[in-house]
């Protein structure tokens, strides 16, 4: 007869066996970047939009009355050959595409850049920041003489441009400054209202910020949607200069004419001859008219 003891323990085997092999199979699909948290299922738009709370910082709601549902986060038919965690990105149609398995993807809407700072290429994510702090470039500074309080940073806080996430890329090794961030500014998504920084609603890039990994590869099409053959940089339009107008040269009243008179002393003049006077004919006198006095009238 076999123990008590000996019974237990085989009993006990298969879920030993169990949990050993568990512990050897992988947590993630893929060893794709990207593709650890980016299972995760979509949330609907009347959750995924409501005000909350992001550590200390609140974040507003977002109202679906005025947010386009073509713009809300959704699960969509995508097809593409990239491989699950890559980001591919529509200019022309305003949409962000994270790639979640063969022709699938979350797609989010999104705002570009303007008309003059629009960029095409290739890039990889090298890192994401939570609330990050801003700095403004140079150029920037030229554009917007307002910005030079934040020359040196900005911090992160509610109305920060970069808002509550940063997805930093790099392109060829090479920082451009451009960015996958928040924006206070939701009204902003779905247009051509950046410096070239792709811009996502605060509550879409936290959850993108949660499935993307360093190193996931970024795809930025021509506004056409076609792929763009080499890296497409623009050089941003120079900041106009101000002119000040000249103030108008008063004009004077005409100078009078001077003449340079020359002196010369004259010679003595001869003593002149007098002529004799002509002698003018008097007419004869008139005899004086006397008028007869009026009579005293005498009264009586």
């Amino acid at each position: 007869m076999r123990p008590a003891s000996s019974s237990l323990m085989l009993a006990g085997l298969p879920v030993v066996l169990t949990l050993l092999l568990a512990g050897c199979v992988p947590t993630t699909t893929s060893n794709a970047p990207g593709v650890t948290r980016g299972m995760a299922p979509v949330e609907a738009a009347e959750v995924a939009y409501v005000a909350r709370m992001d550590g200390t910082i609140a974040l507003p709601a977002i109202p679906l009355e005025k947010f386009p549902e073509p713009l809300r986060r959704q699960e969509v038919v995508y097809a593409t050959d990239k491989p699950p965690g890559s980001i591919i990105i529509h200019p022309g149609q305003k949409f962000l595409y994270f790639v979640t398995g063969p022709n699938k993807a979350i797609r989010y809407g999104i705002s570009v850049g303007k008309s003059g700072f629009e960029w095409a290429g290739e890039a990889v994510v090298s890192q994401t920041k939570k609330w990050p702090t801003w700095t403004p470039p140079e150029e920037m500074i030229a554009r917007k003489p307002e910005l030079e309080k934040w020359k040196d940073g900005q911090p992160g806080g509610p109305t920060n441009p970069l808002g509550a996430r940063a997805i930093y890329l790099l392109s060829d090794g090479r920082d451009y400054g451009y960015r996958i961030h928040g924006t206070p500014e939701w009204w902003s998504i779905g247009k051509n209202a950046s410096s070239g920084c792709i811009r996502m609603v605060q509550q879409d890039v936290i959850d993108l910020n949660q499935r993307v990994k360093p190193g996931a590869a970024v795809l930025v099409l021509n506004a056409d949607g076609s792929m763009p053959r080499t890296l497409r940089i623009p050089t941003p339009p120079k900041p106009k200069q101000s002119v000040i107008p000249s103030k108008p040269t008063p004009e004077l009243p005409p100078m009078p004419e001077i003449r340079s008179v020359g002196y010369q002393p004259q010679a003595a003049a001869a003593p002149s001859v007098a002529a004799p006077a002509a002698v003018v004919p008097t007419a004869p006198a008139t005899p004086l008219i006397v008028a007869p006095a009026a009579p005293v009238q005498v009264t009586p």
